[in-house]
């Protein structure tokens, strides 16, 4: 397993279409596979599991990356329907939206400053 405290674990009709589409389309690479019912992909210092079967609703996932428009580029060349061009956001992220072969979407993110909750609406807590 690696270190990553939260895994996403995603439902995808093929496997290994999926797999297949994932690692060439967004960049993610293969960490291992299990017959043809799951795979673990690594995202950065993260991880996503496929896992075979019917898509369980809709779900969405944040992946953080170190340049947003390079990711969109690979992404919109590899066939990614996008839902949202790269933009800037008042909390400091650029962000672009896209859907997989399954229907999962995925906003990819780069922080582009360091601001704070109060400067764009929201509230900071003391932990």
């Amino acid at each position: 397993m690696p270190a990553s405290t939260v895994i996403p674990v995603l439902a995808y009709e093929d496997v290994a279409e999926a797999v297949d589409w994932l690692c060439r389309t967004f960049g993610f690479t293969e960490r291992w596979r299990a017959g043809n019912h799951r795979a673990q992909l690594a995202v950065g210092d993260g991880a996503v599991a496929v896992t075979q079967g019917p898509p369980q609703g809709r779900t969405t996932v944040m992946v953080r990356v170190d340049d947003v428009n390079a990711s969109y580029e690979r992404a919109r060349e590899r066939g990614a329907r996008i839902i949202g061009a790269p933009a800037d956001y008042p909390y400091g992220e650029r962000q672009y939206t896209a859907v997989d072969l399954g229907g999962h979407t995925w906003t990819f993110s780069q922080s582009i400053a360091d601001v704070a909750p109060e400067e764009w609406g929201g509230t900071s807590v003391d932990l």
